[in-house]
């Protein structure tokens, strides 16, 4: 199983205009993934929005990049257009499901399974310190694990260790800014 082929990239800091994000669904976005990572962040799956800039987390209200500087991922806010100096930090970003859609709840739990399945295989190939999922709900579905909680989890994907937090998505009205910078917090602790 192989991923789609991926959307062409929007020059940085650009705003697509709203017929380029409606024209995004089932676009991808490559992996951001290299060796030595301490950490493969995983979203569910691109927003229009990010499958429209190429940039993983790009939706205006997506709290992921706020969140991984307020938990000391990065010393500064980045711009989701600066993905790519998230390697030399040791992070790295990936999706469960590699498919652009306006929401996660348009996502089939057929395509979870199978997105879980080449997630495995994705931890599996990099073996980065932690994977995190970015969503119990996917996670949940993805790997057949339903009570899972967010946290550290006892099982590994891939054979790497799985720590699951809250989805940053501004519509993820359950966990506000400080709560997710405490939850990345933790794990940021955790993988050194």
């Amino acid at each position: 199983m192989t991923r789609r082929p991926v959307a062409a990239v929007v020059p940085e800091k650009a705003r697509p205009s709203a017929a380029e994000v409606a024209a995004a669904g089932d676009r991808t976005i490559p992996d951001l993934v290299g060796p030595d990572l301490r950490v493969l962040f995983s979203g569910i799956n691109p927003s229009l929005y990010s499958a429209a800039t190429g940039h993983h987390f790009a939706r205006p209200g997506n709290r992921f990049w706020p969140t991984l500087h307020g938990a000391g991922f990065t010393d500064r806010l980045l711009h989701p257009s600066e993905q790519h100096l998230l390697p030399a930090l040791g992070l790295g970003i990936t999706n469960v499901v590699a498919r652009a859609s306006a929401r996660a709840d348009e996502l089939t739990p057929g395509e979870l399974v199978i997105g879980g399945t080449i997630l495995a295989a994705l931890a599996g190939r990099y073996r980065p310190r932690f994977l995190a999922v970015l969503g119990v709900t996917a996670y949940r579905a993805a790997f057949a694990r339903p009570k899972a909680k967010v946290g550290r989890q006892t099982d590994t994907v891939g054979g790497v260790p799985v720590w699951v937090l809250p989805n940053p998505s501004g519509l993820n009205a359950h966990y506000q800014l400080p709560d997710l910078i405490r939850k990345f917090s933790d794990l940021r602790t955790a993988s050194g």
